[in-house]
């Protein structure tokens, strides 16, 4: 097979959906296809999560729009899931293999707890998922990629930790914040101006949400807070006591306060 390349306008870059949407197109245009539509063609996708880093543990996050190509799929699609109580996954990707992935890791966990009679660590729990991408390796190369975000207190540490993955199951720990996703960039760049080491629980809440937010004034596939709906982002918080989902009451202000900096920023007096 040639290595296939691209002029510089329509070339996917690390866009891995993108690249098999251009080679499919390739593929019809030059009588080596069906000219059906692309693998991923009518599968829902989550789009952006996030996680950060506090004093005193770790925040993840993500937004709860699911895409069909350029189609709405989801408004409420729930993108976090506690693993066990010391840890968290956020999905990113195929949304339905991603979701199953998640559900067998958690069965996984309380197995393995059940027979070993204590808590797999946090670095056992991350490599435990590392291998699971990498068995669905197969279906990434048609499309339906899982591409994770987890999170959790290190017991043995005392600490927050974050990992984040490639499809092939690479895993590779991240110091202070992560994002992906369709909105991952625009998110990780508001992580980065905002992030601060030693920052409060309640500080990194509102960075992640802003991070959200932001992501959704630049990327069509992530939903930010939305008040007339009552939607808002699923949002975890893991410390010491295990996690605890952040209450829509304190996501409400957040959205409000954001709202208002935004109309400020457009309108400054």
């Amino acid at each position: 097979m040639a290595l296939p390349l691209f002029d510089v306008v329509r070339d996917p870059g690390p866009d891995f959906v993108g690249l098999l949407g251009l080679l499919d197109e390739r593929g019809a245009r030059d009588g080596q296809g069906q000219g059906a539509a692309s693998p991923v063609g009518g599968v829902p996708h989550g789009t952006t999560i996030a996680a950060a880093r506090f004093r005193d543990g770790v925040v993840i996050a993500g937004d709860r729009r699911a895409t069909e190509g350029n189609i709405i799929a989801n408004r409420t699609i729930e993108k976090v899931f506690p693993a066990d109580r010391f840890s968290a996954v956020a999905i990113a990707g195929a949304a339905g293999p991603a979701i199953e992935m998640v559900r067998l890791f958690q069965v996984q966990l309380e197995h393995y707890e059940k027979v070993e009679g204590s808590v797999l660590s946090l670095e056992g729990k991350a490599n435990q998922l590392a291998q699971m991408i990498r068995g669905n390796l197969g279906m990434a190369m048609q499309g339906l990629a899982v591409v994770p975000l987890f999170a959790g207190w290190d017991l043995h540490r005392s600490q927050g930790r974050i990992f984040t993955y490639d499809i092939a199951g690479g895993k590779y720990e991240e110091e202070a914040f992560a994002a992906t996703g369709s909105g991952g960039r625009d998110a990780r760049a508001t992580l980065r101006l905002g992030f601060r080491p030693g920052m409060s629980r309640d500080d990194i809440v509102r960075l992640v949400t802003k991070a959200l937010f932001e992501a959704a004034q630049e990327d069509s596939a992530t939903g930010g807070p939305d008040l007339l709906r009552g939607i808002f982002p699923v949002i975890g918080v893991i410390d010491e006591s295990g996690y605890q989902r952040v209450a829509d009451e304190e996501l409400i202000a957040l959205a409000r306060e954001l709202e208002t900096e935004l109309t400020t920023r457009r309108h400054p007096e």
